[in-house]
């Protein structure tokens, strides 16, 4: 998949202040490139992943997908881009706690309308494939939080995402752990061909990236 931004800009409403959250970036994402965004907490670059993701508006300003204008997208033809086309990734996971990791993977494949007998099949291979083959049936109460952030990452690729959005992914990770993310993140990258951005203020992932945005005040520039 390749995106870009053109002038995104987000702006919220506090009282009688406004708060530029994102302002005019200018992001460009090539397909099978990883791409990190670096940046002080509330400089933005949560907001931008909301915006690029579709999980939010802009206030002004352009998201292209493959060269078509995502503000033409009606609602539900959004849902149908995050689901079948993106995965994401978050600092805290978003597992849902009442269900094993087997479950949370196969949950994205339900909403797609996957068949049940393929959902289980591609779900414990996404498991193997993130080093979880023997935490199938584990609920994430009893996972470490490193094999939370994997169950994560095998749900994202769930669907086959062209891109994956992940938001300080190695933020709740102890350095050896974040390591491991990084790397896994990497090779899906290389080996799924998969576009990759990723929020964050480690640096081991920036080492990793093809291409480094750095976010201020929500105003981004090209680092390299």
């Amino acid at each position: 998949m390749k995106l870009r931004t053109v002038n995104l800009t987000r702006v919220y409403r506090r009282g009688s202040s406004d708060i530029v959250a994102v302002n005019k970036v200018n992001l460009t994402v090539e397909p099978a490139e990883f791409v990190a965004v670096v940046g002080p907490s509330g400089s933005g670059k949560t907001t931008l992943l909301n915006l690029i993701g579709l999980n939010d508006y802009p206030t002004s300003g352009k998201v292209f997908i493959d060269g078509s204008d995502a503000s033409v997208l009606s609602g539900g033809e959004r849902r149908k881009v995050r689901l079948f086309r993106m995965g994401f990734v978050f600092q805290t996971f978003n597992l849902l706690p009442t269900l094993s990791a087997l479950e949370n993977v196969e949950l994205p494949m339900a909403l797609a309308g996957v068949a049940q007998r393929e959902q289980r099949e591609k779900a414990v291979r996404l498991l193997e494939i993130v080093g979880l083959g023997n935490r199938l049936f584990h609920r994430p109460k009893e996972l470490s939080m490193g094999e939370m952030q994997r169950v994560a990452i095998a749900r994202a690729l769930a669907n086959d995402p062209e891109l994956i959005i992940a938001d300080e992914p190695t933020g709740e990770l102890d350095s050896k752990t974040a390591r491991e993310i990084v790397s896994l993140l990497s090779e899906i990258n290389k080996e799924r061909k998969a576009s990759v951005v990723v929020a964050t203020h480690d640096e081991k992932i920036v080492d990793v990236a093809q291409r480094v945005y750095r976010m201020v005040d929500g105003v981004l520039s090209l680092e390299r």
